[in-house]
């Protein structure tokens, strides 16, 4: 009889221990000091949903006290953890996209928009398509809801480049434009030009009308251009500040109008090497809260052990011990390798903005800019993509990530 209850016992055991795990991965309730006014919450999901946000006295636990934030969503990833979305034909695939995801879910992102830099068409086509193929992966949980093509309508002209092989930058060219959006299953979200370029304006209002948001950026425009862009719909400057040459006129230079058109938004790379600290507090004062986004343009080289490295181009690059990552043919940086879980905590730092501003940047500014009205906040009936974290001294540290109310990441499993 007692050997027949042990076998109970244990037999509830094994199945209460299946069951915990279960509960783990589909957990239905978080708490944590909310990231606006740092007060105790607790956030219930359901069917992937946030279904309630409530205020509680106290946390349950108050040994291990963690800030509860929507995900952080990036507008510019290049590549990650050794995989690149910039490969050569035939080089991505499904396990490289599903890596790519894993990591930066715990670097607390759990949107993202893989960028295609300039390329090929033929490349870029095929990339696309792979990608598109991929897209409604289950296992990615929606962290992909399309792309961005960071050229090949850029600038010629050495430091505006930056990295850009000059072989493959051109002039706007509509259908192949059209090519690209096919290959993508039209989700390509946002394209990057340089708007001095022949046939960009017209670009830039098709593109447009398409509802895909155009940015600028790798451009040497003057200030009549860039309102004509404007006017015409652009947007935002992509990653201001960079992709600009090292020499420019103190007067006449793509940063002022800019920074002076009210109209236009800005990312920010705020890994500490893109931007000088004063750089970032005066394009913050400029641009506001509502009107920046902190974006990383971070590439395959991040994880990577410092060292010389070959690019998809096959040309050198040098990763720091710092984390600055060079390309020492141009004199250019050549993307980042730190999350904007970094640039997060660098902009808190440098202005002395709030947690709940800078999260906003990182999260409901992009989901506000480019319609992803199913995320970037806390509230009942949005995405339950959440994020807990502690504040680091150079970054937020993750602690668990929830992606569609399933925990994809905890901070020592």
């Amino acid at each position: 009889m007692k050997s027949l209850l042990m076998l109970k016992i244990n037999l509830l055991i094994a199945i209460f221990s299946i069951l915990g795990i279960n509960v783990l991965y589909s957990q239905n309730k978080v708490e944590g000091l909310w990231y606006i006014d740092k007060k105790p919450v607790s956030v219930e999901m359901k069917d992937g949903k946030i279904v309630s946000v409530e205020r509680i006295g106290k946390l349950s636990d108050e040994r291990h006290v963690v800030y509860i934030a929507p995900g952080l969503i990036d507008n510019q990833v290049n590549g990650f953890a050794g995989v690149s979305f910039n490969y050569t034909e035939g080089e991505l695939d499904k396990d490289g996209i599903r890596k790519i995801t894993r990591e930066l879910w715990k670097k607390g992102v759990t949107t993202y928009f893989p960028t295609l830099t300039s390329n090929s068409g033929k490349v870029m086509i095929q990339i696309l398509s792979t990608l598109a193929s991929e897209r409604n992966d289950e296992a990615l949980l929606g962290s992909v809801p399309g792309y961005h093509l960071e050229g090949p309508y850029l600038s010629p002209e050495d430091g505006y480049r930056g990295a850009h092989p000059l072989k493959f930058v051109r002039n706007p060219d509509w259908n192949e434009f059209l090519a690209f959006y096919k290959a993508s299953d039209k989700r390509v979200l946002t394209i990057t030009l340089a708007p001095e370029l022949p046939g960009a304006m017209e670009m830039i209002r098709k593109c447009t009308a398409l509802g895909v948001v155009v940015a600028i950026g790798h451009h040497h425009a003057s200030k009549a251009v860039i309102d004509e862009a404007v006017m015409n719909g652009a947007r935002i400057s992509t990653h201001l500040g960079n992709g600009c040459a090292n020499m420019i006129n103190r007067h006449d230079n793509p940063l002022w109008p800019q920074l002076a058109n009210n109209q236009l938004k800005a990312s920010l790379i705020c890994d500490g090497f893109h931007l000088r600290d004063e750089e970032i507090a005066v394009f913050f004062k400029a641009k506001g809260i509502e009107n920046t986004i902190i974006t990383s343009d971070v590439t395959r080289f991040a994880t990577l052990p410092p060292g010389i490295y070959k690019n998809e181009d096959g040309e050198t690059v040098e990763l720091t011990k710092e984390g600055m990552l060079r390309y020492p043919a141009q004199n250019v940086l050549f993307g980042s390798v730190l999350p904007v879980s970094r640039g997060v905590v660098h902009m808190m730092e440098v202005t002395g903005c709030t947690l709940a501003d800078a999260i906003r940047m990182a999260s409901t500014n992009p989901a506000r800019l480019y319609g992803l009205d199913d995320r970037g906040t806390i509230e009942p009936g949005k995405r339950a993509d959440l994020i807990l974290f502690e504040i680091g001294e150079s970054e937020l540290v993750i602690k668990k990530t929830f992606v569609e109310g399933k925990l994809v990441y905890e901070a020592g499993e």
